[in-house]
């Protein structure tokens, strides 16, 4: 038995959304000392959709997968369904983590919602 699930591995072995946004409407920036992970969320909104996300990670194979998986999980939702999103539903969507390894989804949601709050304060100074 695996200690890993396939859809773990897969976002792992093929990450979705590697990358970064220029000019990204909101960006949020998280690390883990303890373990030493580093994720980077990069958001690109349009009308309160995620029209695009990206993300650079520093970490283990569930940091990276945890990310892959959340910017998959909220590419095309409205920014308040995004804002909804919780370490554990990126868990589920990859059918489980070990235990002691659930503090990789827990740094993809604040990334996100990290990003989220860059974007409405960018948006509060606009207006």
């Amino acid at each position: 038995m695996s200690l890993y699930s396939e859809k773990v591995m897969d976002h792992f072995r093929n990450p979705r959304n590697v990358g970064v946004i220029e000019n990204a409407d909101g960006v949020g920036e998280v690390g883990n000392a303890k373990c030493g992970d580093i994720m980077k969320i990069y958001l690109k909104i349009d009308d309160d959709i995620i029209t695009d996300v990206k993300f650079e990670t520093f970490g283990c194979g569930s940091a990276i997968a945890s990310s892959s998986m959340a910017t998959e999980l909220i590419k095309g939702k409205p920014v308040a369904e995004a804002m909804e999103l919780t370490n554990k539903a990126v868990a589920e969507a990859l059918d489980g983590l070990p235990a002691y390894k659930m503090h990789c989804s827990v740094l993809a949601e604040e990334a996100i919602k990290n990003a989220l709050e860059d974007y409405y304060s960018k948006k509060a100074k606009e207006s």
